[in-house]
């Protein structure tokens, strides 16, 4: 399996994106069709943490006045489910790994991977 979730209207996704061949790869746009159970179990056998699943940047946390630090793993996972907007992004999945996010690492990891 090679899956990216993303969002088309993120230009932090688009720019992360465009560096790779992703031909082969299903691509799914989380707004139109948000991560099933089943899809977030998938990653959290290789994070073994849905807080690193989390968006701690969200734009929903400061609308719903959410308390980050009082959130449990099954908080985590319920909010990602039932909002798009909380799940970290861009995902790329395969079969062996995760690269969850946009921060440095996790693209100069993404990087190595295409190689």
């Amino acid at each position: 399996m090679k899956k990216v979730f993303y969002l088309k209207t993120c230009s932090t996704c688009k720019r992360i994106m465009s560096e790779f061949d992703l031909s082969a790869w299903q691509l799914r746009e989380l707004k139109s069709e948000n991560i099933t159970e089943g899809e977030l179990d998938k990653l959290y056998q290789f994070t073994h943490s849905y807080e690193v699943l989390f968006s701690k940047k969200s734009t929903q946390i400061k609308e719903r006045n959410i308390d980050v630090k009082s959130l449990k793993e099954e908080d985590f996972k319920k909010l990602i489910l039932e909002d798009y907007r909380f799940l970290k992004r861009p995902v790329f999945v395969t079969d062996q790994e995760v690269f969850v996010g946009n921060d440095k690492s996790t693209v100069e990891n993404l990087r190595k991977y295409f190689g």
